[in-house]
């Protein structure tokens, strides 16, 4: 794992160097689009509504929309805010672990010890599990400040950052608030049913089936013959299109080879032209003397 962020745990006169790596990776694999008649890859192009012309990255800035105005926010604006570069991951409280809602995780990270004793490291970790409680901590990650969640997990600190609280919706459904009556007996089965599925959760008992499925077919289909040769399946790259038109590297390379090639031989026959129509005329005298010559 490559670290994503180092710095250093503070609750107190207490300092825990640390790096951060992303806890989390995504499986699924991964497709893209091509024509269903000769497989080539589609493209997608940046084109501006206004003037139809493909927009480079250099020339795109960003927007906010409120539904009536859009506001255009340009690289200066974003650079003149104050950039959040704090390698601190500050403990505001300790609070008990089970009055955080999983509704807030966000994303997992795990925390290294980075330093030559990871004494305070392992203090800060027991004093979390003998108390049963969890660092609320903020910090700056990717040049935002962060919530998050500071926990025991196994032998290791991890992070957790949380959604602030404006980013979790309320639940407000008008059908849950009429009233419906369960009877003792249908309470008493459903919890029956409950019991008959009580188990310890494994998570490794559960595999993702459609993916697996996925790449048994793709293996299938290269085992098959069915693959295609990636590199034709881009075909020839265009150049960014100006105004619509597309525009080929081989072919204005030539034309710019025969523009020149036509501008030299138009230079040399004027120059040639010039030559004749100055030099001087030939008098009889002169045609006598060159005869006689």
């Amino acid at each position: 794992m490559r670290a994503v962020w180092k710095g250093a745990v503070t609750f107190g006169l207490v300092n825990v160097p640390v790096k951060l790596y992303s806890a989390t990776e995504d499986h699924d694999v991964s497709l893209h689009q091509v024509h269903d008649e000769d497989g080539g890859r589609i493209r997608y192009q940046r084109k501006c509504e206004v003037c139809g012309k493909v927009v480079d990255y250099k020339n795109i800035d960003k927007a906010y929309d409120d539904g009536e105005q859009t506001v255009v926010i340009t690289d200066d604006d974003l650079k003149s805010l104050p950039a959040e570069r704090s390698r601190e991951i500050e403990v505001v409280e300790f609070v008990p672990s089970d009055q955080i809602d999983p509704i807030m995780f966000d994303r997992s990270y795990y925390l290294e010890p980075d330093s030559a004793s990871s004494k305070a490291y392992v203090l800060l970790r027991e004093t979390l599990e003998s108390t049963d409680r969890t660092a609320i901590v903020q910090m700056a990650l990717r040049q935002k400040t962060r919530l998050a969640a500071l926990r025991v997990h196994g032998d290791v600190l991890m992070v957790q950052t949380l959604l602030w609280s404006d980013e979790v919706r309320a639940a407000d459904f008008a059908s849950l608030s009429e009233p419906v009556k369960i009877s003792a007996k249908e309470l008493d089965l459903s919890k029956q049913l409950v019991e008959s599925l009580v188990s310890d959760f494994d998570p490794e008992q559960y595999v993702d089936e459609y993916q697996q499925e996925l790449r048994t077919l793709i293996a299938a289909k290269l085992e098959q013959g069915e693959g295609i040769d990636t590199a034709a399946t881009f075909g020839e790259e265009p150049e960014e299109e100006t105004g619509g038109e597309v525009i080929d590297l081989m072919e204005a390379l030539r034309q710019s080879i025969a523009a020149k090639r036509e501008g030299s031989e138009a230079k040399q026959t004027g120059s040639d032209a010039k030559a004749k129509k100055t030099a001087p005329k030939k008098t009889a005298s002169t045609r006598k003397r060159a005869a006689s010559e």
